[in-house]
């Protein structure tokens, strides 16, 4: 192979990796957060929120969270004993998806009426927490910092 064969070789592999470089570092990672929420502690509900804005914060426009309330941790989406209502809905404002266990629904007599209005239901907390495990979601358990 003659030099500038050679040489034009070499230009071309160093343009292709820098079009390589150039278009890893303009994709955006989506982070991709789920939350369990199983306690009636109402600090751990309040930490929640807190750190859901904390994510927002460091990384703008690129995330999304899922909040997934079962067991007593369902009283955060009951109308009638949350005090964070006014937080949740502006965070579903935000994107943030609130899902209630229909499973623990049915054993806390729990209505769809009984909701805030933006939160959604999902058959099973639990099983909504593996699938999205599965799918590659950061999980994080509900507690107080």
């Amino acid at each position: 192979m003659n030099k500038s064969l050679q040489r034009l070789t070499l230009i071309i592999i160093i343009l292709l990796s820098f079009q390589f470089v150039s278009q890893a570092q303009s994709a955006t990672v989506i982070h991709k957060v789920v939350i369990q929420l199983n306690t009636a502690d109402t600090a751990a509900w309040s930490s929640t929120i807190g750190n859901i804005k904390n994510l927002q914060k460091i990384w703008p426009g690129t995330i999304q969270v899922e909040v997934v309330a079962h067991g007593k941790g369902l009283d955060l989406l009951v109308k009638a004993k949350t005090h964070l209502a006014a937080e949740v809905e502006a965070l579903v404002k935000e994107g943030v998806i609130f899902y209630a266990c229909e499973n623990s629904m049915k054993k806390h007599n729990v209505t769809k009426a009984d909701l805030l209005m933006v939160a959604g239901t999902v058959p099973s907390g639990v099983a909504e927490l593996v699938l999205k495990q599965e799918l590659g979601w950061s999980y994080l358990k509900a507690s107080v910092n």
